[in-house]
């Protein structure tokens, strides 16, 4: 497969621990760089997984619009509330199969915690929850574990932070802490 080729050759390995089932979102952290988004095409790719993803509405707009919709993306507006994670929980019940991928730091850019839709989505979803790793120490890309979220926020945070232990970003300094704003995690 060329997706796979492509990142043997520039040193990269894909990671997959196949889905539990047809359904799930998936986590991709930390995301530190413009390079996550390639690595992460290509490792989705040569997975063989059918992974949309979620992403600020404005690149969605020409001329790349097209592309990321063709690539699987699903536009969000972050700037208003518009009930976005209750749209997606619908879209998971009235679908045979669906992953998404969100980023749920939200930017490449440090942020003190992380967004909470992603596991608010999966918990609601009643989906398991994929922990995607783009690990720029290991070159290593991919899914690396499924979790089933409890609905505990300290432990389900404290099993995602043991699995990021010792993952590194492009920019590790830029990652941001994996909990949620309100103090929980």
């Amino acid at each position: 497969m060329l997706a796979r080729l492509l990142l043997r050759l520039a040193g990269w390995r894909v990671v997959l621990v196949p889905p539990p089932g047809p359904k799930g979102v998936v986590m991709v952290y930390p995301h530190t760089s413009n390079w996550d988004f390639p690595i992460g095409v290509l490792a989705r790719s040569a997975s063989g997984l059918r992974i949309s993803y979620v992403a600020k509405d404005s690149l969605f707009r020409p001329p790349f619009g097209a592309l990321f919709r063709w690539l699987g993306g699903i536009p969000v507006n972050r700037r208003v509330s518009t009930g976005f994670v209750g749209q997606l929980v619908r879209r998971f019940a009235e679908s045979e199969s669906l992953l998404i991928a969100i980023a749920p730091e939200g930017t490449r850019g440090h942020v003190p915690h992380l967004k909470s839709g992603f596991y608010h989505l999966a918990l609601e979803a009643g989906v398991p929850l994929g922990l995607v790793l783009i690990d720029y120490d290991r070159c290593e890309a991919g899914i690396g574990a499924w979790v089933t979220l409890t609905g505990d926020v300290e432990r389900d945070l404290a099993v995602i932070r043991e699995f990021y232990a010792g993952r590194r970003g492009k920019h590790p300094e830029k990652a941001g802490e994996i909990r949620f704003r309100d103090g929980q995690g």
